[in-house]
C-alpha cells in the first residue's frame, strides 16, 4: 500500500484558483484546470521540484486531491520521510493549513 505525505487540497479550492488565474468555474469534472491550478500553487510556492500531485483516500475512504513531499513507494521519485518545515511553510500558508503534512493513502 502507498502512502503519500502531503497537504490535501479540494476540488473546490483548485476550482476557485483556476478561476482567479481566468478560467470560468467548470460545471463538471474539469481535469485540466485541476492540474492547471495544482501546478500553479505549487509553482507559485517554490515546492514544484520537488513535489507531485496525487489522489489519496483519506482515513474516513473519502478521496481527495494532494500535494505530496514524500512517498513509501520509491519509483515516485520522492523522499520517503516528512519534508523539514523550510520545504513546506510556504504552501502550508497559502493552503491555510495547520501543522505539518500528514500521510494518506494512495486512491484505489
Amino acid at each position: 500500500m502507498v502512502k503519500f505525505c502531503g497537504y490535501l487540497v479540494s476540488e473546490e479550492w483548485l476550482y476557485q484558483r483556476g478561476v482567479e488565474l481566468g478560467h470560468p468555474h467548470p460545471q463538471t469534472f474539469s481535469p485540466e484546470i485541476i492540474i492547471l491550478a495544482a501546478t500553479n500553487v505549487m509553482g507559485s510556492t517554490g515546492v514544484l521540484p520537488y513535489t507531485r500531485f496525487r489522489e489519496v483516500q483519506t482515513k474516513k475512504g473519502k478521496l481527495s486531491w494532494c500535494i505530496a513531499f514524500a512517498s513509501t513507494d520509491p519509483y515516485e521519485g520522492l523522499p520517503t520521510s516528512a519534508p523539514s518545515e523550510e520545504r513546506y511553510k510556504r504552501l502550508k500558508e497559502v493552503l491555510q493549513k495547520d501543522g505539518p503534512p500528514r500521510w494518506y493513502q494512495q486512491s484505489p
